[in-house]
Parts: structure tokens; C-alpha cells; sequence
């Protein structure tokens, strides 16, 4: 039987459990797999979603981009249904043919903690990890490895 992409099964072992040391878990998970994968040879996360900005994440790039907040959210987002920035499109307009971050240094807050599996409070963030199983190869992994424990 092929294996589920989405891990279903164990996301609702884990949600049943709710395990006291999952934060610990994932953040182990998440340290051995980031030291193994490099995230230029994927580039899903930029090619496939939008990261939510916040107000200090515009007026950075903004700035580094030399523009005025008003025009950077005229040329590169728009609100979305809950009220969040975020790009009206992907791929992501800052990313490089290479899979790089034309604002690497300035990026967003979201996309500096993206895919979030190393966080406090893991089991109130689930559903955000099962859907980031289907984007990075890395939650994919993490969740793997969490499978041998939570099995």
C-alpha cells in the first residue's frame, strides 16, 4: 500500500496523544533533517505559497527596495479574505531562476520560520504541518521520523 503524503493517520495519533514532549521531538527531527537537505535544490515553499506579511516585514522590504510602502503594496500584494497580506499569485516575485531570494536578508518573518517544525507548541499548529507535508520534502522527512516514534 502506498504510504499517505499527508501522514493522516499519524497526525491523528498525534492530536489523540498529544504528546508532552512533541515539541521536543519535532525540533530534534527538524535539526537532523535541515542538516541534510538544502532548500535551493527544491524551492516548493516560494514556488507554491504566499507568505503572510506583517506590517514590520513591508516597511523592510520596502525600504530595501527603495519604494514607498504604499507603491510596494501596490506592485506586490494584496489583502486576502482573512485580512493578511499576502502575494496575489506564485510564484513568489522574489524568487530567483535558482531558487533564491532576491530579499534573502530582509525576508518576510514567515519566510524565515517556514516550515515551522521547529516551534513551541507543535500540536497547536498540526494542520499547518500536515498541509506543509504536501509542500516540503523536509516536513515529509520530520514527519517520517516522527512516525517511528509516534507509531
Amino acid at each position: 500500500m502506498p504510504k499517505d503524503p499527508s501522514f493522516n493517520k499519524l497526525f491523528q495519533r498525534i492530536r489523540a496523544k498529544k504528546p508532552k514532549d512533541l515539541d521536543m521531538q519535532f525540533s530534534k527531527a527538524h535539526e537532523e533533517v535541515f542538516k541534510q537537505v538544502e532548500c535551493l535544490s527544491c524551492g516548493n515553499c516560494c514556488k507554491t505559497t504566499s507568505p503572510m506579511w506583517n506590517e514590520t516585514d513591508i516597511q523592510r522590504v520596502a525600504k530595501h527596495l527603495k519604494m514607498k510602502v504604499a507603491d510596494f503594496l501596490d506592485a506586490y500584494l494584496v489583502k486576502d479574505a482573512d485580512g493578511d497580506w499576502v502575494y496575489p499569485a506564485s510564484p513568489c516575485p522574489f524568487l530567483l531562476e535558482d531558487n533564491a531570494c532576491d530579499i534573502y536578508e530582509q525576508r518576510p518573518k514567515a519566510c524565515r520560520e517556514y516550515p515551522h517544525t521547529d516551534r513551541k507548541n507543535m500540536l497547536g499548529i498540526l494542520k499547518l504541518t500536515q498541509t506543509n507535508t504536501l509542500i516540503c520534502p523536509a516536513v515529509s522527512q520530520i514527519m517520517e521520523k516522527l512516525e517511528r516514534i509516534y507509531h
